[in-house]
């Protein structure tokens, strides 16, 4: 080997050696840069800080004196914590638990509510920040109105099952008396007898519709739901409807068959458009007309139901779907109403992703329609937009009047 070429040897050398150490610094130059831009993230207590003030419970840490040292915005929305001060009655609590060491549960439901809202049933537990140092209590507060909505509901529920099921068999038992003391009359036991059996059918009805509306409200499991022709649901409850129509010289009236299906339980569906119907036979003028129409609306198969009875008041129009709410007493005494179809039908509706609405004018009458989600396998834009145009025209006609 020349000089000449020992020498373009070495500098090839130095030129590798220059690449390879530039190399080198620019991955721990990079490594530096990730480790920096880790350290730049959350840290623990940041995280922990973060969890406390995002918590759907209010939380506040009250020292011995009486000090909140630590609260999240959830506790002021709660009124566990207001202008940095504890709840009274979540420091009584606190106070009880630096005696004692144990947790206390407390009640901080709001004294007054804001306008036009509930007061907020909150529920508190205060417990020893740490066993190891006791110089801290902390108070967790959630807001249980739902729950206490919930057993309101239940109570008044029960209370309304009670005093509904007394009123049939209190009167069964009085006409039984009337039967046996009427034993050598053929006309008044005719006449007792057939008391007896009404009640009877009505407390039969109550029965079975307090049992189909448990089932809807979640005690069993709903079976799966099917493709359902929605003209046979129609048809299977105008027969159903046919005697109390009859009985009560109430003409029906339904449109032109549509081909319509939803996806649903037929039985269910059956149920609640038969009460929706009966509900209009009962409410409606002896002479008049009662009309059930398919369309479809913004995807949903839409069955009204259309009477030209009494009306139903703006106020009372959002407690006609609660459990034995009833517009005219006298009238569902008179017809054996139990007050819970129209509840069954609000959850029937809800059970298939549903809704039910109501429009009414008292009166004039009142139209309930059902929509439940479609099923349009095959179907065209053009069909589409031609079922979206069968609009009933009477129910048009009354909302323009």
């Amino acid at each position: 080997m020349t000089v000449v070429q020992a020498v373009m040897l070495a500098a090839l050398i130095a030129v590798v050696g220059v690449v390879v150490g530039a190399t080198a610094v620019l991955r721990l130059t990079a490594r530096h840069a990730q480790r920096r831009q880790s350290q730049t993230g959350l840290t623990l207590s940041q995280v922990l800080d973060l969890i406390v003030r995002t918590s759907d419970s209010g939380i506040a840490v009250v020292d011995k004196f009486n000090d909140v040292v630590l609260s999240n915005p959830r506790a002021e929305v709660l009124g566990l914590v207001r202008n940095r001060t504890i709840d009274d009655r979540a420091w009584v609590a606190a106070s009880e638990v630096f005696e004692t060491g144990e947790p206390v549960e407390v009640d901080l439901t709001g004294r007054t509510s804001l306008r036009g809202h509930d007061k907020l049933a909150v529920r508190g537990v205060a417990r020893l920040l740490s066993e190891v140092d006791p110089q801290f209590v902390v108070v967790t507060a959630d807001d249980d109105s739902e729950q206490v909505r919930m057993e309101a509901t239940r109570r008044d529920f029960v209370a309304n099952v009670s005093h509904e099921l007394k009123t049939p068999v209190g009167a069964m038992g009085l006409l039984a008396e009337a039967l046996l003391e009427s034993a050598d009359d053929p006309e008044s036991v005719r006449y007792f007898g057939q008391r007896v059996l009404s009640e009877s059918s009505r407390l039969g009805n109550m029965v079975s519709e307090l049992i189909a509306l448990s089932r809807l409200q979640g005690a069993e499991k709903l079976p799966d739901l099917e493709v359902v022709d929605v003209d046979d649901v129609v048809d299977e409850a105008l027969r159903r409807s046919t005697v109390a129509a009859e009985a009560a010289e109430i003409t029906v009236h339904t449109d032109a068959l549509s081909g319509l299906e939803v996806m649903g339980d037929r039985t269910l569906l059956v149920t609640a458009l038969s009460n929706l119907v009966e509900n209009a036979i009962a409410y409606s003028p002896k002479g008049t007309s009662v009309s059930v129409s398919r369309t479809v609306r913004d995807g949903n198969v839409a069955i009204a139901v259309t009477d030209r009875g009494i009306g139903i008041a703006k106020e009372d129009q959002e407690r006609v779907f609660e459990r034995f709410f009833r517009v005219d007493k006298a009238r569902s005494r008179e017809t054996g109403g139990t007050g819970l179809g129209l509840a069954i039908v609000k959850h029937v509706a809800a059970n298939h992703n549903g809704s039910i609405d109501l429009w009414s004018r008292p009166g004039t009458g009142s139209t309930f329609t059902l929509q439940i989600p479609g099923h349009f396998p095959t179907a065209s834009a053009d069909e589409t937009a031609v079922a979206e145009s069968r609009k009933p025209a009477m129910i048009d006609k009354r909302a323009a009047s």
